[in-house]
């Protein structure tokens, strides 16, 4: 019954720092890390938001802070502010990001908008990478893993900014668990496919239900939708012990959407 316990709570012990941990995959992430023993901290930009579903998980469990992961001095006091509530970090979601609208033309994008995206896609991830090293460093252990998406894998004529963002990500994410596995940290990246969040609400005109339709008509894994939930079972395991010797590694949630006829369907104009 004890190791059967153990396995249900595989973050017992654990605290954790999640970046857009206020809706979407990062609060499902937050609400399941809880469930399985860690403490989290949510930092976001949505104050109201992330205080309320802190409280909803567990005062005692969750906690939130302002966070712009674009703002250096945001994502280091995040940081410490984890580990003077908590004393240690030892679980990174860099999980903030944002999308732009529908530009299939190269021509229309300005360079204000494609870099607002890359700060919080990947400056964003930067920093938060950069900051929880310089706590895991001296504990000589953590798991510092990165939203990637499964557009990382294809491409999206329609999203050059988003995709340029997430592509660098993958790098990044390798670059850093070849630097720091000396160290016993772990950098990892989760690369979802399209799940109905706030961020892909309306895009394209589309609802929740037409959204998740729509994707699961395109993945090659079929009579299954893609939820948030998902991606946070994939974080789950990427935050534990299970995967202690997992580092450097894309792990791709998006039924196949990514690796064939579906991707081409999906950038078609």
């Amino acid at each position: 019954m004890s190791v059967l316990a153990s396995f249900q709570r595989r973050l017992e012990g654990k605290v954790a720092l999640i970046t857009g941990g206020a809706s979407g995959i990062g609060e499902s992430t937050a609400r399941l890390f809880c469930k399985h023993g860690a403490k989290v901290v949510v930092a976001d930009m949505q104050d109201e938001l992330g205080r309320s579903v802190c409280a909803d998980i567990s005062p005692t469990e969750a906690s939130f802070i302002h966070c712009d992961v674009t703002d250096e001095d945001n994502v280091s006091h995040a940081v410490d502010h984890t580990i003077t509530k908590y004393g240690k970090l030892d679980i990174m979601f860099n999980n903030a990001g944002i999308n732009h609208m529908l530009k299939p033309n190269i021509l229309n994008i300005s360079k204000e908008e494609f870099l607002q995206v890359l700060n919080v896609n990947l400056v964003g991830v930067f920093l938060g990478t950069k900051h929880a090293a310089r706590a895991m460093i001296a504990a000589r252990q953590g798991s510092i893993i990165n939203t990637a998406s499964g557009v990382s894998q294809c491409v999206l004529p329609e999203f050059h900014a988003y995709v340029s963002s997430k592509y660098a990500v993958v790098g990044l994410t390798r670059n850093t668990a070849a630097e720091l596995g000396r160290f016993g940290i772990r950098v990892n990246c989760v690369s979802p496919g399209g799940v109905a969040t706030r961020m892909t609400e309306g895009l394209g005109g589309l609802g929740k239900q037409e959204f998740e339709a729509m994707m699961s008509s395109l993945g090659y894994l079929k009579n299954v939708k893609l939820k948030a939930e998902d991606i946070a079972d994939a974080v789950l395991y990427l935050g534990s012990d299970e995967s202690k010797y997992v580092t450097g590694h894309n792990l791709v949630v998006d039924g196949g959407l990514s690796f064939g006829r579906a991707c081409v369907e999906l950038a078609k104009p």
